[in-house]
């Protein structure tokens, strides 16, 4: 089975909005097992989305459409689905009338430009989860090979995102059934690049190509780490997840301790469950990252019961006011080792992080831009490291944040050693 994914949206190809659906579409659709060879941007413009659905078909099983379902003129991919379909377009009432049920909900009247959202291709059929005013769409196509599909879901993000999970990846998962299972299961690692990954794996991924029990691949997601996706195939539900347990234990014995996680987990999800395990409490320390890192922790619900808070000095004197730090070098391991020290005392915690460095785009205090100083300051235990970023000031910044709470992760696994 191996699906196609098309964005539909002239502003796509001018530049003005970046095509972020695909890349998530792309990477859902490897998480579960299924191939996808091409990804193609087409404007609004009804004979070349009907040209590049064609070329799709031909050579994919399934396309995903994303974009175009709207209720303007020049939303027209309904109409392009139904051309490739052969087949005319037709109002379905439920539709019309969910539709109208939402703008009701709000206290609106329906534009009668609404109306367009509820025609659909003849023998389609309409994805059961409306979250906005645009159905998603399942549509068989019959030709000599047999029976293809295009799936249409709306460019909104987070609308496609549920029509992707409760739509079209268990109808995909369906059509892709020949009496096996394919499962798949994702390490998240932090602290090697692609190639690095790739060569350590290397006698590995060569056994695994000789003896088919799996497939790994890489997945590089920026400040998110890089992701090593293992997929097995197998007769039943059982046997699938026994060579993902085998396949998962053998490259977490190769790679050790840069392997942070699994499937969902996230740094600060996993830095959170250390703490809330070892009953300690954190505090931070910001000036090099500016509450990046708070703003991260406290995106996993729960965080409350071990995350003190954060205290963001970016100046000296609040270092020195806030945190009671002594040291005048601002980037210096002496300085975080102090402010995650004062943040500990401040606010009460069992554990600080700090951050102290130079983001750039100018050089500080005769100290290179990239410069980032890390301290953890655990009990009667301190720690400091010095790294050197070469990326441009946001990604500096993010790459420290998810950098940090990889010391702190480590520190925090060393302590219960």
């Amino acid at each position: 089975m191996n699906c196609e994914v098309v964005a539909v949206g002239s502003e796509l190809l001018l530049g003005q909005i970046t095509d972020t659906n695909s890349v998530w579409i792309g990477e859902q659709l490897a998480l579960a097992g299924i191939d996808s060879h091409y990804q193609t941007k087409v404007g609004d413009n009804p004979d070349r989305i009907v040209s590049v659905l064609e070329l799709a078909l031909k050579r994919s099983d399934a396309v995903i459409v994303c974009g175009g379902l709207g209720p303007t003129q020049d939303d027209i991919t309904r109409a392009a689905i139904a051309a490739v379909m052969g087949v005319e377009l037709v109002r379905d009432p439920q539709v019309l009338s969910a539709i109208e049920a939402k703008f009701r909900a709000r206290n609106r009247s329906m534009p009668s430009n609404n109306e367009r959202q509820a025609e659909i291709p003849q023998g389609a059929r309409v994805i059961p989860v409306i979250p906005g005013t645009a159905a998603g769409l399942i549509c068989p196509i019959n030709n000599a090979k047999g029976e293809k599909v295009i799936y249409a879901v709306p460019g909104v993000p987070w609308e496609m995102r549920e029509m992707m999970h409760q739509g079209v990846l268990p109808d995909l998962h369906r059509r892709a059934a020949s009496g096996a299972v394919i499962r798949s299961r994702v390490l998240r690692t932090w602290g090697l690049s692609e190639s690095s990954l790739a060569e350590q794996l290397d006698k590995e991924i060569r056994r695994l190509d000789q003896s088919k029990a799996a497939t790994i691949a890489f997945l590089a997601s920026g400040i998110e780490g890089l992701k090593v996706r293992i997929t097995a195939k197998a007769d039943n539900e059982t046997a699938a997840l026994k060579i993902l347990d085998d396949e998962a234990a053998r490259l977490e014995a190769l790679l050790g301790s840069i392997v942070f996680g699994t499937d969902d987990d996230t740094m600060e999800s996993v830095v959170l469950a250390q703490l809330r395990a070892q009953n300690r409490t954190l505090a931070l320390a910001e000036s090099f990252t500016g509450g990046l890192i708070a703003s991260r922790i406290v995106g996993v619900a729960g965080c409350s019961d071990v995350f003190r808070g954060a205290v963001v000095p970016y100046h000296l004197d609040l270092k020195q006011s806030l945190l009671g730090v002594q040291e005048r070098q601002v980037v210096s391991e002496r300085m975080v080792i102090e402010m995650a020290a004062g943040a500990c005392r401040s606010l009460n915690a069992d554990v600080g992080l700090a951050t102290s460095g130079v983001a750039g785009p100018e050089p500080h205090d005769n100290t290179e831009v990239g410069v980032l100083c890390i301290g953890v300051c655990i009990d009667d235990f301190a720690e400091a490291i010095t790294v050197k970023l070469p990326f441009d000031r946001e990604r500096i910044r993010q790459f420290g944040c998810i950098t940090a709470l990889d010391l702190l992760r480590n520190r925090l696994k060393r302590r219960c050693v």
